[in-house]
């Protein structure tokens, strides 16, 4: 790697990931000099793709939530038209929003998207479940109007307002998924199917926050999913291309490896692995603070708070991913969907301890994108990712000796129960095969454990206590700010890049008062 020229920036984000990007995106329209630093070669991350033989697949991207369509745009599009990136990219509409299997036989459901459609296809497979579907789904219309209200507020929410205008808001904050379907006397069958999305979320529903939960399913089922014609990569490159625009930097083969401070322990500057020194007082990382105080903070500058605070959070789940290309077309095949959740069990409590071990866990969340995307791979073939997460370090106990062998194990369960449960024989037609266990994730993205979901939104690390503690997270180093997957808004493409937003427009207000 080359020493760059260095000089002064007002901001370095460190990591060009989905996070990272937006980040960088929001400080340069605030005025403000910027350099990305990427230790990698490419933009993205997770959000990339990659090319075995005649196909390229897709990284990591199942679909993009809350997008919605040119004329009904949800806040995602929103954003990138605020960013100046939607028309960078070509757009392709998922058609339904999840097809479930359990493998104990109890259901085989595909949901559509809209909330009529949705509730009319509930009602037929559960009679009785329209009152509390209807009732569910006004719910989450509240819970999405009082988030406006905060975002707009940048968080500074009115107590009295909030209670006159979000009382069901209020109401719901302090409990479960499945306590509120509860309160709603929502069948059970109906509960079962509502919370296949859990997986997207990797906390189970008597631990997860409603509010998070219904949060998310209402911006899937009124704004639909969306996914780049060209896979996530092509967002990584259309923000790429903004950034430049916008007279921002990008250093690519940069590995930031110490953010240094001075006497007072602010923030001074940032070097690279190269030795190279960039002058800054303001960081971003889009990288988990597991990594930034317990390696890259310059020690002295560490505090017992910050340790405490980053310790105290549990990792959510770590990642496996099956890939491959398949020479028959997805019609030949029989594969119908474009997003299949398969389950062991539609409990979601006993499917996470399910999911702890290596050795019993069968979920899969599988992707064929041709069913959405019939020309993302060559005529007469189509392509397959199947993932998967580990809720505990188990894959840390796989031997070196055994690595390659347990790989293929995983690979071999995951065709066996795709196969198996859907009817569509696809082993024979496998022209490339490709798997990502932990250890890739870990290599390629550095993340602990192979984690790909961050920090467990659940308990006290739930969404709202982090929107709660935004202040308190921001004052544990002035001058740092996280972005990413490890960030305030937790998993997930979309929350991704509201964190880069967000935290890239704090920090354009803390520039501002700097200045003032």
């Amino acid at each position: 790697m080359q020493q760059q020229d260095a000089k002064r920036y007002d901001v370095v984000v460190i990591g060009a990931g989905n996070g990272g990007l937006t980040a960088a995106i929001r400080v340069l329209q605030g005025g403000y000099s910027c350099l990305l630093l990427e230790k990698h070669n490419l933009p993205g991350g997770f959000a990339t793709s990659f090319k075995r033989g005649r196909f390229e697949f897709e990284a990591s991207l199942h679909e993009l939530n809350d997008f919605g369509a040119p004329d009904a745009p949800g806040d995602i599009r929103t954003l990138f038209r605020d960013l100046g990136v939607e028309d960078k990219i070509d757009w392709v509409r998922i058609p339904e929003a999840y097809h479930m299997i359990t493998t104990d036989k109890k259901y085989d459901c595909t949901m559509p998207f809209g909330v009529q459609a949705f509730i009319d296809k509930m009602e037929e497979y559960v009679p009785g479940s329209r009152p509390s579907m209807t009732a569910f789904f006004e719910l989450c219309e509240e819970v999405r109007a009082a988030q406006a209200y905060s975002n707009s507020v940048n968080g500074n929410t009115d107590s009295g307002y909030m209670k006159t205008n979000f009382p069901n808001f209020v109401k719901a904050g302090s409990y479960s998924v499945n306590q509120v379907l509860e309160a709603l006397k929502m069948p059970p069958a109906a509960r079962d199917i509502l919370n296949a999305y859990w997986c997207y979320l990797g906390v189970d529903c008597d631990r997860m926050s409603f509010l998070h939960y219904g949060s998310m399913v209402i911006r899937y089922i009124t704004r639909d999913a969306w996914m780049p014609k060209m896979r996530s990569h092509e967002i990584s490159l259309a923000m790429d291309t903004r950034i430049r625009e916008l007279g921002g930097d990008i250093w690519y083969h940069s590995e930031a490896e110490r953010i240094l401070t001075d006497d007072t322990n602010a923030i001074c500057g940032v070097r690279l692995a190269d030795g190279t020194v960039i002058e800054t007082r303001h960081v971003i990382a889009n990288c988990s603070p597991h990594l930034v105080f317990g390696k890259m903070l310059e020690e002295k500058s560490v505090t017992e708070a910050q340790v405490r605070a980053t310790n105290a959070r549990t990792f959510a789940g770590r990642g496996f991913t099956l890939f491959l290309g398949l020479n028959k077309s997805a019609q030949e095949l029989g594969i119908k969907s474009h997003n299949y959740f398969i389950y062991d069990t539609a409990d979601s409590v006993k499917q996470y301890d399910l999911m702890r071990k290596v050795a019993t866990n069968h979920v899969q969340a599988t992707v064929c994108l041709n069913n959405a995307y019939p020309e993302c791979s060559p005529e007469g073939t189509c392509m397959m990712y199947f993932t998967t997460m580990f809720m505990s370090d188990d894959w840390g106990n796989v031997t070196e000796t055994d690595y390659f062998k347990a790989k293929d194990r995983i690979a071999e369960d995951m065709i066996t129960v795709f196969e198996r449960e859907t009817g569509c024989k696809i082993r024979d037609a496998i022209e490339e095969i490709a798997v990502a266990s932990p250890t890739t994730y870990a290599r390629y993205c550095g993340h602990p454990e192979g984690v790909i979901y961050g920090y467990e939104a659940a308990d006290w690390d739930a969404l709202m206590p982090r929107l709660m503690m935004m202040k308190e997270d921001a004052a544990l180093h002035p001058g740092l700010r996280f972005a990413g997957g490890y960030a305030m808004r937790s998993s997930g493409y979309s929350s991704a890049y509201v964190s880069g937003d967000i935290s890239g427009r704090q920090t354009v207000g803390d520039l501002k008062k700097e200045a003032q």
